[in-house]
């Protein structure tokens, strides 16, 4: 079934900062902060709350790669700084453990089910707000279940991170419920399908509601 795209980080209240890769004034929820280590190390600060001036990057690969590439983090630094060679890499490690940490947090809440036959249920009932399918899951039986209206859609995670989710080896499908922690998760997918999906990419081959 076709899902009308829209695009992930849009922008929303709240406190903005400038990336100094492409120079624009985003939400902070749509960037990445840094900042340099005691040892002179750039270090993600992706919950914001290490000591230290922030330097912001717009949460996609190439940006990231950019700002790596160009010296942008010592520039911002006022001072020499080491970057590791695998920065994005870091960094979308880290992204997808903090999703996969929030949708269990979800489901010990009772806020996330997982299962075709459990999604399809909430989503009959109007009981989703969120539809998450693993990237590498069948697209044929993906396709069987839609996006709730008005509501969002995540299919940059593997089967192997939903089922770490879910206590289980590997989950194609899940759903989540209306709640602060659906909210979250929503945010922070969003951060890792830039380091994850590139521009004009589709999540899972076919037209979808992605956040």
């Amino acid at each position: 079934m076709a899902r009308t795209e829209r695009s992930g980080n849009e922008a929303g209240d709240g406190p903005e900062r400038k990336c100094i890769a492409t120079g624009e004034v985003l939400p902070t929820s749509a960037l990445i902060r840094f900042v340099v280590s005691p040892d002179g190390e750039v270090a993600p600060d992706l919950l914001g709350k290490l000591p230290g001036r922030g330097i912001w990057v717009t949460a996609r690969r190439a940006a990231l790669e950019r700002a790596a590439g160009k010296n942008l983090f010592a520039r911002a630094a006022k001072q020499p700084v080491r970057v590791p060679d695998d920065l994005a890499d870091r960094v979308e490690a880290l992204l997808a453990r903090r999703v996969v940490d929030l949708i269990s947090l979800a489901r010990k809440g009772g806020a996330a089910v997982a299962g075709y036959e459990k999604v399809k249920d909430w989503l009959a009932k109007e009981q989703a707000t969120v539809l998450i399918q693993a990237s590498d899951g069948s697209e044929r039986g993906k396709s069987k279940l839609s996006t709730p209206h008005r509501g969002d859609f995540i299919g940059w995670l593997t089967a192997d991170e939903l089922g770490s989710a879910f206590g289980r080896q590997t989950v194609i499908h899940a759903a989540l419920g209306a709640g602060g922690l659906s909210a979250r998760v929503v945010e922070e997918a969003a951060r890792l399908k830039g380091l994850r999906v590139s521009d004009g990419a589709k999540a899972a081959g076919k037209d979808r509601r992605a956040i």
